[in-house]
């Protein structure tokens, strides 16, 4: 079996890869940089000549060819390695005729447990996100922002004070909305200092979140490490790192509990599965970020279902309010999967990755490019959102 095309396509906000054999086998992978995607598609059309002509199947080789044979790396072009090597995954799969969890080593569990998006740009409308998503089942909210989603127009500021305060008053009430049996995912979004993540944590400890994600910045692991060192509250971070090497690193210093590996950005389902490994071995649990459309949600439950460490996947459930659309992202473009029931959603079981993009995409849904902005801060600066 030899490859003969492999295609970015431009899809409403998505970037997915098309890799097409001689065999009449097609798979298919998409790529997570995000505000980076046309620098993304070039890579994949260059990755893309290199896999002219080569057996799909060598994907440990061609994943090691992709990452090693220049010397300089970053998002776009990783995201095109793991739109590359999940499309490789899913031909493997169907050319075996098994999902990708068995290529893998089997199944450890048919179903996994979700956090469904708990948005809101009011505090009111936070709880209100919340009761909604656990009356529909959902046992545990994620990427909930107690700093809030006021966009991106009107200037910031806060002062010290009341930007902790009006946090940490907002994890409280939705915590007393939902009551104990439901776990709280709480998302910073990078909008923290140490000084102040570390005092926030501290501050809502007694509402017991599952984790607290991104306090800080996550490219300094000594700052992170610093933070998870000094609050009872566990640490998740990783959804912008790129390589395992940067996972390891921050392991070895004890500065996260929960690792957010994007399948789609850190070098696909090869990378996730020795992501998942090095964490174990660490006694950390995995959390796959997937902010994506239902391909990278394909590949994540694949791993989910294997992976020993797997702790909750990510469902992003999208608010009209803030994304335009209701319901999971992206499944207008691409259905297949299961619905969720009580909180967890079944495994994939046909062939590769299980789902399939359908051909009129391209039609239905033109490219939307997310534009360069960030929210001003009252001061001139900018500040993250």
């Amino acid at each position: 079996m030899k490859i003969t095309c492999v295609t970015p396509l431009f899809i409403d906000r998505f970037l997915f890869v098309k890799v097409e054999t001689d065999k009449g086998i097609t798979g298919v992978g998409e790529s997570g940089a995000w505000g980076h995607l046309e620098a993304s598609g070039l890579a994949i059309e260059k990755f893309g000549e290199y896999l002219l002509g080569k057996d799909p199947r060598k994907i440990e080789h061609h994943w090691n060819v992709m990452h090693r044979f220049q010397h300089f790396s970053g998002a776009a072009i990783s995201g095109a390695i793991s739109a590359i090597d999940v499309a490789l995954w899913d031909i493997l799969g169907k050319h075996l005729g098994v999902p990708i969890h068995e290529l893998l080593g089997g199944a450890m569990r048919d179903k996994v447990r979700l956090y469904s998006h708990c948005k809101g740009r009011t505090t009111e409308k936070l709880v209100a996100r919340a009761k909604r998503m656990v009356g529909e089942g959902y046992t545990a909210l994620g990427c909930m922002n107690p700093l809030l989603e006021e966009g991106i127009e009107a200037p910031w500021y806060k002062s010290h004070a009341k930007k902790l305060n009006d946090a940490a008053d907002a994890v409280r009430q939705v915590r007393e909305a939902v009551g104990p049996d439901v776990d709280l995912c709480v998302e910073i979004h990078s909008r923290m200092r140490p000084a102040e993540a570390i005092s926030f944590g501290r501050m809502i400890e007694p509402y017991n979140p599952m984790f607290i994600e991104d306090p800080i910045p996550p490219y300094n692991p000594d700052a992170m490490a610093h933070v998870a060192d000094h609050i009872a509250v566990p640490v998740a971070t990783g959804e912008r790192f790129i390589n395992l090497y940067q996972f390891q690193t921050l392991l070895a210093r004890r500065g996260v509990e929960y690792l957010r590996p994007c399948i789609s950005v850190c070098g696909g389902i090869t990378a996730g599965r020795k992501i998942a490994a090095i964490a174990e071995a660490h006694e950390a649990q995995i959390v796959f970020h997937n902010p994506l459309s239902p391909i990278n949600l394909a590949a994540c439950l694949h791993l989910d279902a294997n992976i020993p460490n797997f702790a909750i996947q990510e469902y992003p459930f999208d608010n009209i309010e803030i994304e335009g659309s209701e319901g999971l992202r992206g499944s207008k473009l691409v259905p297949g999967l299961a619905e969720p029931v009580a909180g967890f959603l079944a495994v994939p079981n046909g062939p590769g990755l299980g789902i399939e993009l359908p051909e009129d995409l391209a039609e239905r849904f033109p490219v939307r490019r997310k534009k360069v902005g960030m929210r001003p801060h009252a001061d001139g600066s900018v500040v993250e959102d």
